[in-house]
């Protein structure tokens, strides 16, 4: 039993032994990740997010990619064995979903990212999801020195050695589960979901790692929203418009087939919004 409580999580007490060794055996995330590609066809959900968007004037725009973050937020939601983290040899429920997403301030090369780190109500609307990631974005892209840049300023003013201390040290607090929830809080790395939306600069079929920093148990790589070749609905090949996300997901949280069966609800949304979201209109409205 750890000796201390956790400020963005609790200890699952009830676990099957098999699933209570599991964090001893394999120590790291990257040690026990597992890679999962999916392909969504996204067809409906253009032409629902098109008329949302119409219904919405003036409003910022939905995207293929605020939909997945409100999809899997959601899923995180209804399915909260998908939203633990491992920290010290155990599996702890996080409290709330928090995504965490990157953003290049720029579309040029020398062009710095900023991560942001949002948490998603359970009953908050579409729209409503869509304006707050949109202000998180333009906070980031903005000019303004957010707490996380004030203290890498400070942290690189110290010798290398004195660094490299530093988060060795913070490594173990967190392992202990004594790192102060200020500094957990506006993390970006203590979410329960790193999203990339790699399609946005030209990039596909990217898996990504998990860190072994913080406590990410699940990153989800969106690549580019194009035409593809499928098997259409008479087993013939067929052209539908998709796009792949690939999936890295840390195993010890839960087993495969819960995991599986989460990450169909996701599918859900993004190839029919309008079963769960309804009708673009009302959508827009709510």
């Amino acid at each position: 039993m750890p000796l201390f409580r956790r400020p963005d999580g609790d200890l699952i007490r009830d676990l099957p032994l098999v699933r209570r060794i599991m964090p001893y055996l394999m120590r790291g995330r990257n040690e026990s990740v597992v890679y999962h590609d999916t392909r969504y066809l996204i067809s409906p959900a253009r032409a629902w997010l098109a008329a949302f968007n119409a219904a919405r004037p003036g409003a910022p725009p939905a995207t293929l990619f605020h939909l997945f973050l409100w999809a899997t937020a959601r899923t995180l939601h209804e399915r909260p064995g998908l939203n633990r983290f491992v920290s010290g040899g155990h599996v702890y429920q996080r409290r709330g979903v928090f995504l965490s997403f990157a953003a290049k301030r720029a579309f040029r090369d020398d062009a710095p990212i900023v991560t942001c780190k949002v948490e998603f109500p359970r009953e908050e609307g579409f729209g409503a999801c869509v304006t707050r990631i949109t202000g998180s974005i333009g906070e980031g892209r903005s000019d303004k020195e957010r707490p996380v840049d004030k203290e890498l300023k400070l942290t690189f003013i110290l010798p290398d050695f004195l660094i490299g201390i530093g988060v060795r040290l913070l490594m173990w607090l967190d392992r202990h589960n004594l790192m102060p929830a200020a500094m957990i809080g506006p993390d970006p790395m203590f979410a329960s979901l790193v999203a990339a939306n790699l399609g946005s600069v030209g990039i596909d079929d990217v898996t990504h790692h998990l860190y072994e920093y913080g406590n990410v148990s699940l990153f989800g790589a969106m690549g580019k929203a194009a035409p593809q070749v499928v098997v259409g609905e008479d087993g013939e090949p067929a052209v539908r418009d998709a796009v792949k996300v690939r999936w890295s997901f840390d195993e010890r949280i839960n087993d495969g087939f819960y995991c599986a069966a989460s990450l169909g609800l996701v599918r859900e949304v993004m190839e029919d919004p309008a079963k769960v979201l309804g009708d673009p209109d009302e959508a827009a409205a709510s």
